[in-house]
């Protein structure tokens, strides 16, 4: 799949996977390895900035990826973000997308909402907010019509 059709049919929660074509290099191979991981990889879909809208296509539309969390402790000390363009030459594909029920949390409302949560249910959401503490989250459920759309459009519901 393009950029585009991420941007355009993924659903925000969804794991995506990118990849350049290459094949992976062995695991001795450490810098080979490495370099070949940043072209290779998945991480979740948190948001999309400039989603095309009735057939107009923003040129500087994109979406962000959470790739990983680094830390010790119980403490997040990086968290890495990957944001690809409409230009990116890389590959997609959804590996998985979000199970019906869930609830997306979101960090604020309108269109610069990054998802920071995804929980199996709405209580848990609630649960991880209170934890969390967001003031301005929103909480957004998977519906079953976004499956049903999969499923009209020929593409596998997760």
């Amino acid at each position: 799949m393009s950029a585009h059709t991420i941007l355009e049919h993924a659903p925000i929660g969804a794991i995506v996977a990118w990849s350049d074509g290459t094949p992976q290099p062995p695991e001795r191979h450490h810098r080979k390895l490495d370099a070949w991981t940043t072209n290779n990889s998945q991480g979740r879909l948190i948001r999309k900035q400039g989603v095309p809208g009735a057939g107009v296509i923003d040129p500087h539309a994109s979406f962000t990826l959470h790739e990983a969390d680094y830390g010790a402790g119980g403490v997040i000390a990086i968290r890495v973000h990957r944001t690809f363009s409409l230009a990116s030459s890389l590959s997609f594909a959804i590996v998985e997308r979000p199970a019906v029920g869930s609830v997306r949390v979101f960090d604020r409302a309108g269109d610069h909402a990054e998802l920071v949560y995804l929980a199996p249910h709405r209580a848990a959401a609630e649960q991880w907010l209170f934890e969390h503490g967001y003031p301005n989250a929103v909480l957004e459920e998977v519906s079953p019509d976004e499956a049903a759309a999969d499923a009209v459009e020929g593409r596998a519901a997760a």
